[in-house]
């Protein structure tokens, strides 16, 4: 079957929302992570730490620059991501729908490509 990452697109720097509203966010979170497991589809992921914790190699000249922090100023980054192993993109989609209900941010949908050159 073919995988699917999806990706949690988290606004602003990383600084968490306070306890009252990240707690129901997380244990919804958790819950359709269970759920994907349950269901086989799971295949690994987590969360991120913020984007300042970041370091960016840039090819320069034959040598590789690091940098610290993410690669380009955004005011959305990768918060956490998912990968499943799912029929087709409908299937994923459902499984993003999901996870947009749970976390209450955009989820990005993508697939991975299968090797023959196509998505």
């Amino acid at each position: 079957m073919p995988h699917y990452l999806l990706t949690v697109v988290q606004p602003g720097d990383g600084t968490p929302p306070p306890p009252e509203v990240l707690e129901p966010i997380m244990r919804d979170t958790d819950a359709v992570h269970r759920a994907m497991v349950d269901a086989g589809c799971w295949v690994f992921g987590g969360g991120l730490h913020p984007p300042a914790a970041a370091t960016t190699l840039r090819p320069k000249d034959g040598e590789v620059l690091l940098v610290d922090g993410p690669f380009a100023e955004a005011k959305e980054h990768v918060g956490g991501f998912s990968v499943i192993d799912v029929p087709d993109l409908d299937a994923a989609l459902d499984w993003g729908r999901r996870l947009v209900a749970a976390t209450t941010l955009p989820i990005e949908v993508r697939p991975f490509h299968d090797g023959s050159g196509t998505p």
